[in-house]
């Protein structure tokens, strides 16, 4: 239990998918113009990060990985799948971002015109696939530990594109320079943000 809240945590704070590694920038940048739709795509990206990384998982274990489908019959022991990795991981991805459009456009269409073109671009936010292939990297050693990482990354991306929106409201009040104005800022008060999540570096877990 301790193992699986250490890797929630550390995909939180320590391995945060936007400041440790700059993973999903596209919509990190461009929805991050007001809290609001920000929680909404944080929010559908935490359901898709915690839903399409233990399906990976089970996908990995069982099919993909070398020697997997010796459940099937012991002379599959040398069978290895792995090449069909990221297919059937986008392929994953692409179903669940799906259903997530399909809920959001039933139970929010404000919120679902307001992020417009980003919503199904979550299927290629490489965010998502970056938390499917790390969890394949890191080899887990259950689906407790891929489900905890998975959810993990999507509450740290939640933090992550949440708090650059907030500053980014604030900010239309500052003094900006205008060379730096919109993009420009934001780049800076990224790499701030990241310089400051650097600091979880010290957490022992």
């Amino acid at each position: 239990m301790q193992e699986i809240f250490n890797i929630f945590i550390k995909s939180i704070f320590v391995d945060n998918m936007v400041f440790a590694y700059f993973l999903g920038m596209c919509s990190y940048l461009a929805v991050s113009k007001t809290v609001d739709t920000s929680v909404g795509l944080g929010a559908a990206v935490i359901f898709v990060l915690g839903i399409t990384v233990p399906v990976d998982y089970l996908l990995n274990e069982y099919i993909l990985k070398p020697g997997a489908l010796v459940w099937l019959d012991p002379s599959f022991v040398d069978a290895d799948l792995s090449f069909l990795s990221f297919i059937l991981f986008i392929a994953i991805i692409a179903s669940m971002v799906q259903l997530v459009e399909m809920i959001v456009e039933k139970f929010s269409p404000t919120l679902y015109s307001s992020l417009g073109i980003f919503l199904p671009l979550i299927a290629v936010n490489c965010a998502i696939l970056g938390g499917s292939l790390f969890m394949q990297e890191r080899e887990y050693q259950s689906l407790a530990q891929a489900t905890s990482f998975g959810l993990g990354s999507g509450v740290g991306w939640f933090l992550a594109i949440v708090g650059i929106a907030a500053i980014r409201e604030k900010i239309r009040y500052s003094n900006v320079p205008p060379a730096l104005r919109g993009l420009g800022i934001t780049f800076i008060i990224t790499g701030l943000m990241g310089i400051a999540f650097m600091s979880f570096l010290g957490i022992k877990l």
